[in-house]
């Protein structure tokens, strides 16, 4: 468990460039707005970072806390899979910057920033307006359309 901590702890110090290391990522995480929304585990993983620290803190600071009245094999392999996951740009931060990043569209060579109404899946409600005018013409012709037959 501890080399496990200890690998993921030196990473975290790393990516966020931040001494605090896994309390930085933690921090992190509970400033990020909207986590939840766009990262689903994203509670689960932020409770497990916060125990896992906890458990590293009791086995450093208690004398009669060690690994082996702490935690099981299960605990560093999850310490170990969310390394992997930082690795892969796939743990919970990465996946929120994903998520909110400005995206482009194919249709510009420039980049536009997809405003605020788009949700998580790329669906873009800006487009709404061009609908609703095109709609509002047509219904405007079929109207007109309707008075000059009736005359």
């Amino acid at each position: 468990f501890i080399s496990s901590y200890k690998h993921l702890e030196k990473l975290c110090g790393e990516v966020l460039n931040d001494s605090r290391r896994i309390s930085a990522y933690i921090d992190e995480m509970q400033n990020t707005p909207h986590g939840t929304y766009y990262v689903p585990s994203w509670n689960e993983d932020l409770k497990k970072l916060k125990h896992y620290r906890w458990i590293r803190n009791q086995i450093a600071h208690e004398p009669d806390c060690d690994e082996g009245n702490m935690c099981d094999p299960s605990d560093a392999l999850w310490l170990e899979d969310f390394y992997s996951r930082i690795m892969n740009q796939t743990d919970p931060l990465a996946l929120y910057r994903t998520a909110t990043a400005p995206r482009t569209t194919p249709k510009d060579n420039h980049s536009t920033t997809v405003d605020a109404q788009s949700d998580v899946y790329g669906n873009n409600t800006s487009e709404m307006p061009v609908v609703f005018f095109v709609l509002l013409f047509a219904l405007i012709i079929i109207v007109l359309i309707a008075v000059i037959c009736l005359r």
